[in-house]
């Protein structure tokens, strides 16, 4: 064989290589964006974050402030913190009666004081998930709970269609996947939550008078609208009824789905009416 054929034999060879090199990097490189886009679309893990406040304890706006930062920061890798601000009305004395109070969320704090074992209710408490509560300003406990919570498998829930009408009616679609059926597994309540981005009150009596408090995510309504059963998903067009004056710019809603007899939220999901 001449020089020269052999020459052009390495030549082949290396064009071969070269080749190859260049399609294995080529599809390295295709793949790796599709990858870290795969990564993006997955769906943060929802967590819904009570906090049972008031404007008449003072030991409250420290915990109305973390409900905020966490609000605002979605400071868990992974989860969408969904918060809710529910106001007691057990505070409503010594001169100042909390707007936003509600005797329905004194009810569901009591509920689940029972679901704890509790024998009484006190602010501020936040409860993560359902089933793990601790005082509300405390974000050490709050991390721990968050670093729990995301590892549970949620129902997905999907709020679409969102809407006002005539600026009185809030209008929405519900829907969620199939509730695994199993022997442990019962029904599951749906609830839906109306709530305030933003609120704030010039205290003028009790033991926050004098002061300015902010707020997140304030609940104005907070409804049952049906159950989940087993083997089932769930679909429902709601109508809410707004109040005199609210603005649809400032509101959010809220689905999600709880056992009642654990108190566990097993899905949520939150829809900016704004937006």
């Amino acid at each position: 064989m001449t020089k020269q054929a052999k020459g052009t034999i390495s030549m082949n060879r290396l064009s071969v290589f070269v080749f190859l090199v260049a399609a294995v990097l080529g599809a390295t490189w295709m793949l790796r964006p599709m990858h870290l886009r795969a990564q993006s679309l997955e769906q943060p893990v929802p967590i819904l974050v009570e906090l049972f406040t008031s404007e008449g304890c003072s030991s409250c706006p420290p915990a109305d402030a973390l409900l905020e930062k966490l609000d605002r920061s979605q400071p868990v890798a992974g989860a969408e913190l969904i918060v809710l601000s529910e106001h007691v009305d057990y505070w409503n004395h010594g001169g100042w009666d909390d707007p936003y109070s509600s005797h329905s969320y004194s009810d569901r704090q009591s509920w689940y004081a029972q679901h704890f074992g509790s024998s009484s209710v006190y602010t501020p408490q936040m409860v993560v998930d359902g089933n793990l509560q601790f005082v509300g300003s405390d974000a050490r406990s709050a991390d721990r709970a968050f670093t729990q919570a995301v590892r549970a498998r949620k129902i997905e829930v999907r709020l679409s269609q969102v809407s006002v009408e005539a600026g009185k009616n809030l209008r929405a679609h519900v829907e969620t996947e199939t509730l695994p059926a199993s022997p442990s597994q019962t029904q599951v309540d749906v609830y839906l939550a109306v709530a305030l981005n933003h609120s704030e009150s010039r205290v003028s009596g009790g033991e926050n008078g004098g002061r300015r408090l902010t707020h997140t995510g304030v609940v104005r309504s907070l409804t049952k609208i049906g159950s989940l059963q087993p083997g089932e998903g769930f679909v429902q067009d709601v109508q809410v009824k707004l109040g005199r004056g609210t603005d649809p710019g400032n509101m959010r809603m809220i689905a999600f789905l709880q056992e009642p007899g654990t108190g566990r939220v097993l899905g949520a999901a939150m829809h900016s009416v704004g937006k």
